[in-house]
């Protein structure tokens, strides 16, 4: 007859395990006691900058602590993700992530992190589509019209991004995939920069989220030739998506969430992961995000884990196909 073998731990190890569950219930019921520094991968303005000012007061009261903006833009987030990867995992340091830096540039570069495992994922806040604008001067009405030009003058069109490899970037780059057409990339180091020059006419079109350019959008300094997006936005009822408006299949989103450096004590997550949940399906922030044209999630962290984690591939394969580069 065979012996049943027993393996006993020794009473340390207990001490040990006890000890750490202690710490993090201790983390958690303590945290916040300072500031919060959360760093935004791009300038002041843009729509990681705007979607960040809209959940920051309201989580601000409900964690008792104030969550203090970092704009650390450049390299196409890069900068920014760097600092959010080797941040100390307290929970004083969390990151705004975008997909450019996230799940576009570990396809396109070499990086110092890797954004599976160098983050603790707390929450998404938002996804919204992308618009399709052009400057007045540029002499197309449709996006039929615009691969019609861009096929009559192949590298004569130019467009201009919020960076190498951010999402705009490849929401061209899937564009001109999709189209067969030749149009350059100028890379900028932010959106607002980008959208000045599209609208002075020193760029011909770009890429951009609805926010910062409804304003534009409604007064006519920029044409709209069409929404990245299953369906029209309530706030452009009149823009066709760019599927119905001659590429059928076409759809590029833009997302931002809520990091937290990996191994950030779990108790810390979800008590941020609580209070972002608890502003962004607020019906006064719900609204101010669906006036942007964009839509509040808040999910869970292992939700947002699998939504980067499907992100990453879908972007590989984009990459791939469509041939993009760091210029």
């Amino acid at each position: 007859m065979s012996k049943e073998r027993y393996f006993r731990l020794p009473p340390s190890a207990f001490l040990l395990c006890a000890g750490t569950l202690l710490a993090g219930s201790v983390a958690a019921q303590d945290y916040p006691t300072r500031p919060i520094r959360v760093i935004v991968p791009t300038p002041a303005g843009s729509t990681p900058d705007v979607t960040a000012r809209l959940v920051g007061p309201a989580m601000s009261r409900i964690l008792g602590q104030q969550l203090v903006l970092d704009n650390r833009s450049g390299a196409g987030g890069l900068i920014a993700t760097e600092m959010g990867a080797k941040a100390v995992p307290d929970g004083y340091t969390l990151s705004v992530g975008t997909p450019g830096a996230l799940t576009i540039l570990p396809h396109m570069r070499s990086v110092s992190y890797d954004s599976l495992r160098d983050f603790a994922p707390i929450g998404l806040i938002s996804v919204g589509p992308f618009l399709l604008i052009t400057h007045p001067s540029v002499p197309v009405k449709s996006v039929k019209d615009l691969i019609a030009l861009a096929k009559a003058k192949p590298g004569q069109l130019n467009y201009a991004s919020a960076g190498n490899g951010v999402a705009n970037h490849l929401a061209m780059e899937m564009f001109k995939q999709m189209t067969g057409v030749n149009i350059v990339h100028v890379p900028y180091k932010g959106a607002p920069q980008a959208v000045t020059d599209v609208l002075g006419g020193q760029m011909h079109m770009m890429f951009n989220s609805i926010a910062p350019v409804l304003p534009h959008v409604k007064a006519e300094r920029v044409r709209t030739l069409g929404i990245a997006s299953p369906k029209r936005s309530p706030q452009l009822p009149d823009i066709p998506t760019i599927a119905e408006a001659g590429v059928p299949g076409y759809e590029s989103e833009n997302w931002f969430g809520l990091l937290a450096p990996a191994k950030t004590p779990r108790p810390i997550i979800m008590r941020v992961n609580d209070a972002l949940a608890k502003v962004v399906r607020s019906p006064e922030v719900k609204a101010q995000f669906e006036a942007l044209g964009a839509d509040p999630v808040g999910n869970t962290p292992e939700e947002f884990a699998a939504f980067i984690r499907r992100d990453m591939e879908r972007y590989r394969v984009v990459v791939k196909v469509s041939g993009a580069k760091i210029d």
